[in-house]
């Protein structure tokens, strides 16, 4: 079965409407120029000391890294890996696996806005869209897959140290792996209760770039995808 990743709570949004008369703001944006309208923390990073949750917001970078190692995988390519992205606004989309991220910071922050602003990136690749919005909540999003082992990847969670532990091969069901999508801080308290499965792939705090480099060639492994 393929294995299933929703990266979660990511610092996907554009510019909040109360901090965009801030110069920090004002000196960037551009009605014409999508990635400017995105929320970025080295650019705004002034202008967002009274947001709340600001741990989590204004990191479309991370988003960036985890889709460029997950869609290069061998999982990816061979056709094994559901991709879903989270945002800490709880819209969600699913991820094209042929799609082809921009390795260029600036158009995927152009890419990612566009996708806040139409909800969708339509351009279809085998009669699907690149991106496309998820119509339910997270906890629906789940339970649209029938009995699945769902593993929140944390570095409060039972440390695994080997593919074996995690990824069984006897285990035929379908595997969720919830990954966060920020810098820092923790799961809400939503997310920490879609499963009581918290998992750790090391003794150090990773980011979430190597953390799902990480469970992918775990998965590759246990499967023997080369």
């Amino acid at each position: 079965m393929p294995l299933i990743i929703i990266l979660a709570e990511c610092g996907l949004e554009l510019i909040p409407k109360q901090i965009r008369s801030h110069p920090a703001v004002r000196q960037n944006i551009s009605q014409r120029n999508y990635s400017s309208q995105l929320l970025d923390n080295a650019i705004h990073f002034s202008a967002m000391k009274n947001l709340k949750n600001i741990e989590k917001r204004g990191r479309p970078d991370i988003t960036h890294a985890c889709l460029l190692n997950a869609l290069g995988s061998s999982l990816n390519k061979s056709g094994n890996l559901i991709l879903f992205i989270h945002t800490i606004h709880d819209l969600i989309f699913k991820i094209n696996p042929e799609i082809r991220i921009a390795r260029n910071y600036n158009r995927f922050k152009g890419l990612m806005a566009k996708l806040m602003i139409d909800r969708s990136i339509n351009v279809k690749v085998n009669n699907m869209p690149l991106i496309s919005q998820v119509d339910s909540n997270f906890e629906d999003l789940i339970s649209e897959y029938k009995n699945p082992e769902i593993i929140l990847l944390s570095n409060r969670g039972k440390l695994i140290k080997n593919y074996e532990q995690l990824f069984p091969k006897d285990l035929m069901r379908n595997i969720i792996v919830i990954i966060g999508g920020f810098q820092k801080s923790s799961f809400s308290k939503k997310i920490d209760a879609i499963s009581n499965k918290f998992i750790s792939l090391s003794k150090y705090p990773l980011d979430a770039w190597v953390v799902i480099s990480k469970i992918i060639n775990f998965y590759e492994l246990s499967h023997n995808i080369i």
